[in-house]
């Protein structure tokens, strides 16, 4: 049976594909920049014979055709960038990299697919159709790296039907995943707002305007956007995270400076809260004598599982780890490029527990302290193969 050979395949090259998420956890490369780790899959993919293609620079898809190659196309992806973080883990893995980090597991990822790529080459004999395996460059930052694979033709020639993608979960324990269909994770937009106005004299407000203030103001009026404007029953977030103006204590600033991010879960209410947001913004400075620019840089959409494809892939996952492996993930105002994929083809988004609590392996992504409990590698590089081949 074919599970059964993924199973103990996985198994056996655990080990092995371990040594590899070290290897790309010691050498990690922020987004755009994964030249490195490009070099690294595009020679293990020649060394197992798998034909590929660099797209966007640096990603790397390749094509495994078992039988019938046309009778069933199925995508596979991974993402590959890195986070500008300092490690602060006491590895012999640690990032040799100042300030840059594997912090969000897109290593773990990586090395998950790669595992895939290997079973799945050795096993085509067995399965029927063509696995597309994407490893994609810069998922944390805008554009988004899916969202410049598309333009350049990754979900054509050939076209596949159904997309799989992982994602690590720190609060699940290792060898337990997860699924959800229908909306999974929100679209997320940035904002960056300049407040202006003449500036002057502390001690003489009335003689210009306070952008100090004005800036506040709209602070506290963009959460009319979330308390007034949005569909209580949609859940959506509006945080401002930075506020720079002002270099001393008696000179009111020409000019602030804002930045903030808008999260969503429906592709609807997120482009009309755009239109509430310019209107706050530019009416509160406005009321305060102040002028205002706002430029909303438009990121990732949500991720929408297909109903159908999650609901058939945690079958597949029951049978192959049993039933009391598989659980039901959360939604999350956490955003994901993948939603680029989910917008244009059925896709199926899942999370591979990482956690170990008797370790004390617990700590969250995009921190300087996550790390993961690697037995997680066998589970990942096996689910991934039997999405390619049954899914």
């Amino acid at each position: 049976m074919l599970q059964d050979t993924i199973r103990t395949k996985a198994a056996d090259y655990a080990p092995a594909f371990i040594e590899v998420r070290r290897h790309l956890h010691a050498h990690p490369e922020l987004s755009y920049q994964e030249f490195e780790t490009s070099a690294y899959v595009q020679a293990r993919l020649t060394e197992w014979g798998i034909p590929f293609q660099v797209m966007a620079t640096t990603g790397v898809v390749g094509i495994i055709e078992g039988r019938n190659p046309a009778s069933r196309i199925v995508a596979l992806r991974a993402d590959m960038d890195a986070l500008p973080i300092e490690e602060q883990n006491d590895v012999p893995y640690k990032s040799t990299r100042p300030g840059v980090m594997h912090a969000c597991g897109h290593d773990v990822h990586t090395t998950c697919l790669l595992g895939a790529a290997r079973i799945l080459s050795e096993t085509k004999e067995q399965w029927e159709g063509t696995v597309k395996l994407v490893f994609q460059p810069g998922e944390e930052r805008n554009p988004g790296g899916a969202s410049l694979l598309i333009k350049e033709g990754v979900l054509q020639n050939p076209a596949p039907a159904r997309i799989y993608g992982l994602h690590v979960n720190p609060q699940l324990e290792a060898g337990l995943v997860s699924f959800r269909g229908g909306k999974v994770m929100a679209s997320a937009d940035e904002l960056y707002i300049t407040v202006r106005s003449k500036g002057g004299h502390a001690a003489a407000p009335h003689l210009t305007t306070d952008t100090i203030l004005a800036a506040s103001a709209i602070i506290v009026a963009l959460q009319q956007v979330i308390s007034r404007n949005n569909n209580p029953l949609s859940p959506s977030v509006l945080s401002i995270c930075s506020f720079q103006g002002g270099h001393t204590t008696n000179v009111i600033p020409s000019e602030v400076k804002l930045m903030g991010t808008f999260r969503a879960m429906d592709e609807v209410g997120r482009f009309a809260a755009h239109h509430h947001i310019r209107r706050i913004v530019e009416g509160t400075a406005a009321a305060y004598g102040a002028e205002a620019d706002l430029h909303i840089d438009i990121g990732y959409p949500t991720v929408y599982n297909n109903e159908a494809l999650s609901a058939q892939a945690r079958t597949l996952a029951e049978s192959y780890l049993g039933a009391g492996r598989v659980g039901e993930t959360e939604i999350r105002m956490g955003a994901e490029d993948f939603g680029f994929y989910s917008q244009e083809i059925p896709g199926c988004f899942y999370r591979l527990g990482t956690a170990n609590k008797e370790k004390g392996i617990t700590a969250g992504v995009h921190t300087p302290i996550f790390n993961i409990d690697e037995s997680a590698i066998e589970t990942g590089i096996g689910l991934m193969a039997l999405f390619g081949a049954e899914g």
